[in-house]
């Protein structure tokens, strides 16, 4: 079984959208700047020093610019696979559509975006050992 991981949300505004969590729900952020396509990571729980959360059950996630010409601009989930090559192939067999190519994240791992059987933008994400 693979699990949820981590959560994405868009926004138009980074420092309000980021301002609004911390202020509402206490969740630390970080803006990553260019390098990084302006990702703002989402602290919600405490994470050990491995980089995973403490709490089981527990995730965190992130905020990511809205572009015009990208579909699906809505929160989504990331779900963790052994091997991103195989999981390509499922999704596939399933009836869903990847969405690009995967990306390396560096300290993170392989990720790629989906659409499922119902048009639901999905991330999965082979993760890099720890």
């Amino acid at each position: 079984m693979n699990p949820v991981v981590h959560f994405e949300m868009p926004y138009d505004d980074p420092k309000r959208a980021a301002r609004f969590y911390e202020n509402a729900f206490g969740w630390k952020t970080e803006a990553l700047g260019e390098k990084m396509n302006n990702y703002v990571l989402a602290t919600t729980t405490a994470t050990s020093a491995k980089g995973g959360p403490i709490k089981p059950g527990a995730i965190n996630g992130g905020l990511y610019p809205k572009k015009v010409n990208e579909p699906h601009p809505y929160p989504s989930i990331v779900i963790a696979v052994d091997n991103l090559g195989d999981a390509i192939k499922k999704v596939g067999q399933a009836g869903g559509k990847v969405l690009g190519t995967p990306v390396d994240i560096p300290g993170i791992g392989a990720y790629v975006s989906l659409l499922d059987t119902e048009g639901n933008r999905v991330g999965m994400l082979q993760p890099l050992p720890r």
